[in-house]
């Protein structure tokens, strides 16, 4: 069975971006697993609580075939940082799937893998700051809901849900049980 490790913040992560992705990547056959930045009850933007066993220090890429980071505020203020940036660039070296939505991204921008590859996230009208940090980390930005490049899928926000999770389910169906 192929396995997913889905990386939501422990405060504020976007609570259908995390319940709807999980329940349709499990419908179609996929096993999860959820790690956070803390252990104990996570709470989403809109009080979705998810028990949180593993933090990320915990997470063995070599255990996945794709790794997903969830949006919401708290993915910005408690996730973008070192400990991420190591498990995507580890991911990316392995050849991992590697997926981000929302303004989720922007972690993958400042990792530097999204460097030349086309790329989403999360915009408005009274901010487009995710899409100046996506720029000056030379993606190519692009308006699509989801898109792919490689081993990389980026999606806008919970509007994307389904695109997004079609991308990543498409990917998976085309690779072996567990890269290494």
């Amino acid at each position: 069975m192929k396995k997913i490790a889905i990386i939501i913040a422990f405060k504020n992560f976007r609570d259908e971006e995390y319940f709807e992705t999980k329940e349709i990547l499990e419908n179609n056959g996929f096993k999860t697993k959820t790690f956070s930045n803390e252990k104990g009850i996570a709470i989403g933007k809109f009080g979705g609580e998810v028990e949180i066993n593993q933090t990320l220090n915990d997470l063995n890429i070599k255990d996945f075939n794709a790794i997903i980071f969830v949006g919401g505020s708290g993915a910005i203020s408690l996730l973008n940082n070192t400990d991420s940036y190591n498990i995507i660039k580890k991911a990316n070296a392995n050849k991992k799937i590697i997926a981000a939505i929302c303004i989720a991204p922007v972690i993958l921008a400042q990792a530097g893998i999204l460097k030349n590859k086309k790329a989403t996230v999360w915009s408005s009208n009274m901010d487009k700051s995710a899409i100046k940090i996506l720029k000056e980390n030379n993606a190519i930005f692009k308006e699509d809901l989801a898109i792919s490049d490689e081993n990389i899928i980026t999606a806008k926000g919970p509007e994307a849900i389904n695109a997004f999770t079609k991308e990543i389910i498409d990917k998976l169906n085309k690779i072996d049980i567990i890269q290494t």
